[in-house]
């Protein structure tokens, strides 16, 4: 396994809040143990862009989104999910490149949206499916984006379920630890619209975020980078003054490039934004969500299903709309 180290400015990391930050679960820091994020030699846009090369949209989602590196899904359509995880790092890692995973799979998924429902079939059955999503990672290094929605998605639970579910995540960084030691893990947190900064910090600090490495933001959603920096720094502050503790965060900005017209399912005129870099008071700008992948059925994706990719919503994404 090669490891070529890349100096990464220290500034661009530091989080803009006068708090000292929680040790990281991990000690290694897998971006300086590649050269460069994955991208995703089978992912929607590059599939459809191999199948249709003679389609006049072709050329714009090959250059604008298909060979930008982002994140690649797991869940229940992954098959043995060892085996999924580890050959996807496998090959981000012969190439000496940091892959992004995203780990979608908890029991009762999306329970209140709906349109991303499923999931394991148990908490037990999820506890064994990410333990195995760790093990195939292993000591590669990767990032991983761990259940987007999980802790937003609260407005039709009961507390016993919602007990169950930050329990599932405490079992699931607790894997990470054990297995990756290579991976940064990120808890996903929702977007500055879904829960106050003091709520989702107390849902962040229960469902054990002191084992992650940090949170991730603005998953599948449109915000500007600048709303989830804000609101990043506001979750922050409320991990210090209530935990004693504060920890870097991600944001998702595949599709905010316009920023949010109030809608969250695929709503029209929204526009890719910028990828994988350092800096602007996150730790990372990460391409989490695929920009022209349906939200489920509705708004511009009307008669699709969640996570089908629609090359005209790709196209205008990328001029806007």
């Amino acid at each position: 396994m090669r490891r070529r180290l890349r100096a990464l400015a220290a500034a661009l990391f530091a989080l803009p809040l006068a708090f000292a930050a929680a040790p990281s679960a991990h000690a290694a820091d897998p971006t300086t143990m590649t050269s460069g994020f994955y991208v995703d030699p089978d992912s929607s846009p590059k599939r459809w862009v191999a199948a249709n090369p003679g389609d006049g949209r072709a050329a714009a989602i090959n250059t604008s989104i298909a060979n930008t590196p982002m994140a690649r899904w797991f869940g229940s359509w992954s098959g043995t999910i060892g085996t999924a995880a580890g050959a996807y790092v496998g090959a981000a890692d012969q190439r000496d490149k940091l892959p992004i995973l995203v780990a979608y799979n908890i029991y009762h998924r999306d329970h209140c949206g709906g349109h991303s429902g499923g999931g394991a079939a148990s908490p037990a059955a999820y506890a064994d499916w990410i333990a195995q999503f760790a093990g195939g990672i292993g000591a590669r290094p990767a990032i991983v984006i761990l259940e987007p929605d999980s802790l937003g998605d609260y407005g039709c639970m009961t507390q016993a379920q919602i007990d169950e579910r930050e329990g599932m995540l405490t079992g699931a960084l607790t894997q990470f630890n054990r297995q990756a030691p290579n991976t940064w893990v990120y808890l996903d947190a929702g977007n500055p619209r879904w829960a106050d900064a003091a709520t989702m910090a107390q849902r962040l600090h229960e469902a054990g975020l002191r084992q992650a490495h940090g949170f991730s933001l603005n998953v599948s959603n449109y915000f500007t980078t600048a709303e989830n920096t804000a609101y990043g720094n506001a979750v922050n502050s409320q991990l210090s003054a209530r935990y004693g503790y504060t920890k870097p965060f991600v944001v998702d900005t595949s599709r905010n490039g316009n920023g949010s017209d109030g809608q969250w399912c695929n709503p029209a005129g929204r526009r890719i934004g910028t990828p994988t870099r350092t800096g602007g008071g996150a730790e990372m700008l990460l391409w989490i969500k695929t920009p022209g992948e349906s939200d489920g059925n509705c708004g511009v994706g009307t008669g699709s299903t969640a996570g089908q990719f629609l090359p005209e919503v790709a196209y205008k994404m990328i001029h806007g709309y």
